[in-house]
């Protein structure tokens, strides 16, 4: 009966080691597909934000001159909704340090009142003058204030836009640079997640 008993006890401890094994790895797999998908995340907003420096370098003389002089730059996809009388939208991008070449990822969210319906798809690229400027917008989000305006322009069509307030931004759309585009109300902010 001792006998017995003793390997009951074994089957026992051994079939928990088991467990607690299969509990780790399976929790194992799943941290590991997370880190895989957040990889496939920055990727895609890497590639992003590449193609809409090129294309704002491209399409901008002004643009072109300031991405020179920038200490670094910030690149975000938006996606935006208007329905009757008000919009909301948000997305995801990076800001990006030159010198050190240090990626932060961040969110974005925009609402406001507005007339009309139907969703909008569009890029903003923001060039900041001096590291305080691209450090607080980073480290303490932004804010656009009311009467926030876009440079944008078509090539060599504004070759004399500078910073404000240390910073300039170009939104992008399908169709081109979006010269009146207007920023008031969107919220730009770390996204934790993504940042390792």
């Amino acid at each position: 009966m001792k006998k017995l008993l003793a390997l009951i006890g074994v089957i026992l401890l051994l079939g928990g080691s088991i467990g607690s094994t299969t509990a780790e790895g399976t929790k194992s797999a799943d941290t590991n597909k997370a880190e895989a998908k957040q990889e496939i995340k920055r990727e895609e907003i890497d590639t992003m934000a590449k193609e809409a420096v090129d294309r704002v370098i491209a399409e901008s003389e002004g643009a072109k001159n300031l991405q020179k002089k920038a200490v670094g730059y910030a690149v975000f996809d938006n996606l935006k909704f208007t329905l009757l009388l008000g919009s909301a939208g948000g997305g995801v991008g990076v800001a990006v340090d030159k010198a050190t070449g240090k990626r932060t990822y961040m969110k974005m969210a925009t609402g406001g009142p507005a007339l009309g319906l139907g969703g909008q798809k569009y890029q903003i690229v923001f060039f900041f003058e001096t590291p305080e400027v691209l450090k607080n917008f980073v480290e303490k989000g932004y804010q656009a204030e009311a009467g926030m305006s876009a440079v944008a322009g078509k090539a060599g069509a504004n070759a004399e836009a500078t910073f404000r307030d240390g910073l300039a931004y170009w939104v992008l759309s399908e169709g081109g640079l979006m010269i009146q585009a207007d920023i008031t109300g969107t919220k730009y902010w770390k996204y934790d997640k993504l940042n390792v």
